[in-house]
């Protein structure tokens, strides 16, 4: 691996592990400044249109978050070895940071667009990760590719059951769960892609 390919693996798996804590902690911030938001009740892209900072803190962490996940999705192709699978795998997570950004920027305000990047952002993410895991297997990463595997049928898994006997009155559990899972699968991934990248350089 190039000088070049190890010092973009390490920026990339920094990304990947910033991604969900900066999106997360601006998540959790705009809900602490709304005091009317349900977990049962609403959905997490409620707080984009509250009134005052919370709908700032919201979108805000939604966009720099879906930023920092596409500096992260360029670094798996470095990571994944250019693997066929990985380099799908990759691109169907890049669309899926990019529609973390859009959900940001179209907020529920601007109707049917924000929910079609919603909808993208959760279908993009679990799918993403099934077609990387295959990338994992072939490459004999067996533990990455069984994590990677199990984290994206339960993040699908999550909307299934929604959908079948909606467990919630709205999606904001859903929501929540789904991207942890994602998320989790984020920090561990930027962890490995720091480390390969600090064995490159010895």
């Amino acid at each position: 691996m190039n000088s070049k390919n190890v010092a973009w693996l390490k920026i990339s798996g920094v990304s990947g592990v910033l991604a969900p804590l900066v999106a997360f902690t601006f998540i959790s911030l705009a809900i602490a400044y709304s005091p009317q938001f349900s977990w049962t009740e609403n959905a997490l892209s409620d707080l984009g249109v509250a009134k005052g900072v919370t709908a700032v803190l919201f979108n805000s962490g939604l966009i720099i978050g879906g930023i920092l996940a596409i500096i992260f999705a360029s670094g798996l192709f470095v990571f994944l070895r250019n693997r066929v699978f990985g380099r799908i795998g990759a691109f169907i997570f890049t669309l899926a940071a990019l529609a973390l950004v859009a959900i940001g920027i179209f907020t529920e305000n601007f109707g049917r667009i924000h929910y079609y990047v919603s909808v993208a952002f959760f279908t993009f993410a679990p799918i993403s990760m099934l077609i990387i895991c295959a990338a994992f297997f072939v490459t004999g990463k067996v533990k990455m590719g069984l994590f990677t595997f199990l984290t994206a049928i339960i993040a699908a898994l999550v909307w299934v059951l929604q959908f079948a006997m909606r467990y919630v009155p709205n999606v904001a559990i859903p929501e929540t769960i789904s991207a942890l899972l994602a998320s989790t699968w984020s920090i561990v991934l930027g962890f490995q892609m720091l480390k390969q990248g600090s064995r490159s350089n010895k």
